[in-house]
């Protein structure tokens, strides 16, 4: 190796060690990851630790949680309280957050997210901090028993096809590891990395691949893990309407 590509390396590893070691000095942690409120229930707390060994600022902000012409949505609002909203903690240590809901369930599961905002200190000269931001779902239940329920279609419009899962029940449910196949046997690519929930009330929408699509009127073969079973369906194509 020449001695140029040698000291780029060099360079490049000693970068990356000093973005490592700033992102696990501001490294943040919050328990649990999802927050589920039962019927009645009117308060719950977050555990946020300070893994760093620098004291880190965080923030904490609710929203209303929604999923709007298929697309996830978060609306500021006072709906949940969190208490204290904004705090400082100590390398090491860890800070409660209290979350009040303020606001009665209706006859389907209201859902919402917890924004946790780090705030870093000022970087010395030289170094590199990483604000974290994690995202934290809540739902909660109404006095009345609720469920999901979900139906399926593939859409094609304006040359784009999607899977389309509508929930007309009354609460969430998640979808993981989908799979779609033709009907001799060979998969149809499905968008990766997409949040999992299909809330009540709502439609998802996750982008497939047009290629080899059978005509409005034909079907693809669906499997999935939902909460609380696996999903084996037969899902028809239809044309969108404008």
């Amino acid at each position: 190796m020449a001695r140029k590509q040698i000291l780029a390396a060099i360079t490049a590893g000693l970068f990356f060690t000093c973005l490592l070691q700033a992102a696990q000095a501001q490294s943040i942690a919050v328990m649990p990851v999802r927050l589920q409120m039962l019927p009645g229930q009117q308060a719950t707390s977050l555990t946020v630790i300070n893994q760093g060994d620098v004291e880190s600022a965080i923030q904490v902000r609710p929203f209303v949680w929604t999923h709007v012409d298929g697309k996830e949505q978060l609306t500021p609002s006072d709906d949940i309280l969190a208490s204290p909203p904004l705090a400082t903690i100590a390398p090491g240590a860890i800070q409660v957050v209290r979350l009040v809901l303020r606001k009665p369930v209706p006859d389907r599961e209201s859902t919402y997210r917890i924004l946790l905002d780090q705030i870093p200190p000022a970087a010395a000269p030289g170094t590199v901090r990483i604000a974290l931001r994690l995202s934290i779902p809540v739902f909660a239940a109404p006095a009345t028993r609720v469920a999901p329920h979900l139906a399926f279609h593939i859409e094609r419009s304006g040359g784009q096809s999607y899977l389309v899962a509508v929930n007309s029940g009354t609460a969430h449910n998640t979808l993981r590891n989908i799979a779609l196949t033709r009907s001799d046997g060979s998969n149809v690519s499905v968008e990766t990395g997409a949040s999992p929930y299909v809330l009540a009330a709502t439609t998802r929408r996750w982008t497939i691949s047009s290629e080899r699509l059978p005509a409005p009127g034909g079907a693809l073969h669906l499997t999935a893990q939902g909460i609380d079973r696996d999903i084996t369906e037969t899902v028809p194509i239809v044309t969108a309407h404008p």
